[in-house]
């Protein structure tokens, strides 16, 4: 996937969204959110999926959840296909970013969400 792109996914085992018992589904819509955040503030872009995954082979594998920052560039570079053609194309295709630009983002997106989980337990008390 591209620059940016960021998967989300339980600890504990599970294949599906209707499995996750009731402290990991009301955790999931407060982190989806702060992950799009993470990703849209530091690669601004037209659209964000949010997209859930669990395929394996032959039956479902492990649920995860993608958050993708997708730009008029990537599109473009990949014919103007959207959604889940865009993704498998990318997919399919291989191309993955440079390891430094990777490294970066990871140090980034980490001070992000360090700066959100210090901000949540400072409204807490």
């Amino acid at each position: 996937m591209n620059l940016g792109t960021l998967i989300v996914g339980p600890r504990e085992h599970v294949v599906a969204i209707a499995e996750l018992d009731d402290t990991a589904a009301a955790e999931l819509g407060p982190l989806l959110r702060d992950t799009a955040r993470v990703v849209e503030t530091l690669c601004p872009s037209e659209q964000t999926y949010v997209c859930m995954w669990s395929h394996g082979r032959d039956a479902r594998k492990h649920l995860h959840i993608a958050v993708q920052p997708v730009t008029a560039e990537v599109r473009a570079r990949y014919g103007g296909l959207r959604s889940e053609q865009l993704q498998a194309r990318m997919l399919a295709d291989g191309d993955e970013p440079d390891a430094t630009d990777v490294e970066q983002f990871c140090e980034r997106a980490r001070e992000l969400f360090r700066a959100i989980t210090d901000n949540s337990a400072e409204d807490r008390s």
